[in-house]
């Protein structure tokens, strides 16, 4: 049985969203994402965190009307074809996305015969944050402004960043996300975030409603019926990529 949040949660109105915590509701079927990136710039960058190189890939539109960083999850990396599936979605709707190694090569075989550094919290935080100033000092995207869209563990990475860089991040998304893990730092957090979780996923969708209480008026839930952890039934990662966008686009 999954644990209620304490006190009372309210389901959201898109006039309400995100007032309160709340969790949002279905009114729609949503679209198949669009395949096509007409006009899309690509780049594969090098993001310099105190003399490590991470790897990363800069997709923008003509004339971006923001930027959004991913946070992959566990055992993932920039390649992961669900942010990547994402991240097309934001392209084909104005928006510019990098999506980059929270690891180095060598820490990435380390992690795939230990899987201790998946679950560095503090370290993906730092990278990701590292990676946040890297853009910011970049003219062409400084102004742009940037939202974060983590999975699993990268959502709890994404949380601290936002806590830790309140001016300069606009808006959080998680998918399937591990909130519990960015505790204390939710307490911090102030830019509007949207937890999407999967409606059969009940163990990570009790830690999100738990998450949810934590981030009060800046915080939204929105469950995918259904949807298992890796949103891999018909339909369900068009869900959280159209979700994502709409998210994103208001908020930024």
């Amino acid at each position: 049985m999954v644990p209620r949040p304490p006190g009372r949660v309210r389901r959201c109105t898109r006039r309400a969203a995100p007032a309160t915590g709340c969790i949002l509701g279905h009114p729609r079927p949503l679209p198949s994402v669009a395949s096509g990136e007409t006009g899309v710039d690509h780049h594969t960058i090098t993001i310099d965190q105190n003399g490590l190189a991470l790897t990363g890939d800069l997709n923008l539109p003509p004339a971006p009307a923001g930027l959004v960083l991913f946070a992959h999850g566990s055992g993932s990396s920039r390649l992961s074809t669900r942010n990547r599936a994402v991240a097309r979605h934001l392209n084909n709707i104005g928006l510019g996305t990098v999506l980059f190694d929270l690891l180095t090569a060598d820490e990435e075989r380390i992690d795939a015969r230990t899987a201790q550094l998946r679950f560095d919290i503090p370290l993906l935080a730092r990278r990701l944050t590292g990676a946040v100033d890297w853009l910011s000092a970049r003219p062409t995207l400084a102004t742009l402004p940037l939202g974060l869209f983590g999975a699993s563990t990268g959502a709890a990475a994404a949380l601290i960043t936002s806590g830790e860089r309140p001016r300069r991040v606009a808006a959080v998304v998680s998918r399937d996300g591990r909130p519990d893990l960015a505790q204390p730092a939710l307490e911090r957090v102030r830019a509007p975030t949207l937890l999407i979780v999967g409606g059969d996923d009940r163990e990570v969708l009790a830690l999100n409603r738990q998450a949810l209480a934590a981030l009060g008026a800046h915080g939204a839930l929105h469950i995918v019926p259904g949807a298992t952890h890796l949103f891999e039934e018909p339909g369900a990662l068009e869900q959280v990529a159209r979700l994502a966008g709409d998210w994103f686009l208001r908020h930024m």
